[in-house]
């Protein structure tokens, strides 16, 4: 005998501010919204959200994630990255190639892409290596990645530069066949050898190796070039300086097909940090300078840099708690990443609601070609969706993180807004704050 088909859950969000508008009533009818409205009935509704004061999002996209797994589970695991991501209001996340073994096969791309449908958090789009175990002198497996089960469309050797022009300019040819993209990690290897920090006036006085601007600016404007050569898309990673929102406002004014995301903490923090000598603001691009700071947010309101993407770095306690020359680089971002937003970009008036959509969700499922995500809130589109507290106000406490990792460098630091529900397909995966 089979089973009975369940009836599909119908959910009913109640006064929430849509994009951060008038108050609305949105209806969720299994994996879709039903209907927006004032006064919807909640007859045969089985759960009722009281919304009033909130504001309701398309579901963030994050084109930048680091889930560790395979090879790093004590830092993170795609469950553990996933119920983050859930937390934080992703309902997509595109999981980035440094792993152990590299993701530059069919065969580990498809791992991790069914890692992430097992466990139903939200959805997980692996990135493909450019070139064979990140080594920047062959390229991988590129189309076989595209073709696989994972269907990868973004390449990327983050955590290191594809330094040599001929291999860059090799993968933007190809990725151009199947509509691809080619995401460079900009960082000139040879102008920061020893690097440890931002290069300036707080490493000469600390007596840090110094990390130039010029090293991610060189980068950037010979992709651009490239790009516009051969004709092809390239997306540029973790933009963090004054000089690189240059290169891509000219870029872009030529018509070269360009896209820049950056981190939340690019758009918080400043090497000024670096005095403490914390680890936990060790990154890569190191944190800059408030001028360079000031650019960035100035450069994501008027659409110069396309997106915020996390850059979420875990790592294992004992890989930060010890002297800064040796700590690993990276911070984990995505349960804070919204706040963060909203205090740099919302809470100074560069952005609205709308923007921050446009910027966290839209575009960025747009440049990975994320299928279903980023789309409008309204009746007949999928139900990915976030709802935010942005009233709330609180310290941020790593120990109630749901990540594997605690390296963030918000500890103690009271952010605004908090996440209380994010839904995929119209299923809770969180509610009321808590994981489904």
């Amino acid at each position: 005998m089979s089973e009975p088909q369940k009836t599909p859950q119908k959910t009913l969000i109640r006064g929430a501010k849509v994009l951060g508008g008038e108050p609305q009533d949105v209806l969720i009818d299994g994996a879709v919204i039903a209907e927006i409205g004032s006064g919807l009935s909640a007859d045969g509704v089985d759960v009722v959200v009281e919304a009033e004061g909130k504001v309701l999002l398309p579901g963030l996209v994050d084109l930048h994630t680091h889930l560790r797994e395979p090879g790093r589970e004590d830092s993170e695991t795609v469950l553990t990255g996933t119920k983050a991501a859930a937390s934080g209001g992703y309902t997509a996340v595109f999981a980035m190639a440094n792993t152990f073994p590299v993701a530059d096969t069919a065969g580990v791309v498809e791992q991790v892409y069914r890692l992430g449908q097992e466990h139903g958090y939200c959805d997980v789009q692996p990135i493909g290596a450019v070139t064979v175990g990140l080594e920047g002198s062959k390229l991988a497996e590129l189309g076989a990645m595209h073709e696989s089960a994972a269907g990868v469309t973004v390449f990327s050797d983050d955590g290191k530069c594809v330094h040599d022009a001929v291999i860059m300019r090799r993968a933007l040819e190809y990725v151009k066949a199947f509509g691809g993209v080619v995401a460079q990690h900009a960082q000139e290897p040879r102008l920061t050898e020893g690097a440890q920090m931002n290069e300036g006036t707080v490493s000469a006085e600390l007596g840090l190796g110094g990390w130039p601007a010029v090293a991610e600016e060189s980068i950037i404007a010979r992709d651009v070039l490239l790009a516009e050569h051969v004709g092809s898309r390239v997306h540029i990673c973790h933009l963090s300086t004054a000089g690189s929102v240059e290169i891509v406002r000219w870029a872009k004014s030529r018509g070269i097909d360009v896209t820049a995301e950056v981190t939340p903490h690019h758009l918080l923090l400043t090497d000024e940090l670096v005095r403490s000598y914390n680890p936990v603001y060790k990154v890569n691009p190191p944190l800059r300078t408030e001028k360079d700071v000031m650019a960035l947010r100035e450069a994501l309101a008027d659409g110069t840099i396309d997106i915020v993407a996390t850059d979420h770095a875990p790592h294992p306690h004992e890989d930060k708690d010890c002297e800064w020359a040796a700590a690993a680089m990276g911070m984990v971002g995505l349960e804070t990443a919204l706040s963060v937003v909203q205090q740099t970009m919302v809470e100074t008036g560069l952005m609205n609601w709308a923007g921050v959509a446009e910027r966290m969700s839209v575009k960025p499922a747009e440049i990975g070609q994320a299928k279903g995500h980023g789309r409008p809130v309204s009746a007949g589109e999928p139900a990915n969706l976030v709802l935010v507290d942005a009233d709330y106000r609180g310290a941020v406490d790593p120990a109630g993180f749901a990540s594997r990792s605690r390296n963030t460098p918000y500890e103690g630091r009271e952010l605004p807004g908090r996440v209380t529900h994010t839904w995929l397909r119209g299923k809770a995966t969180l509610a009321d704050g808590k994981l489904a």
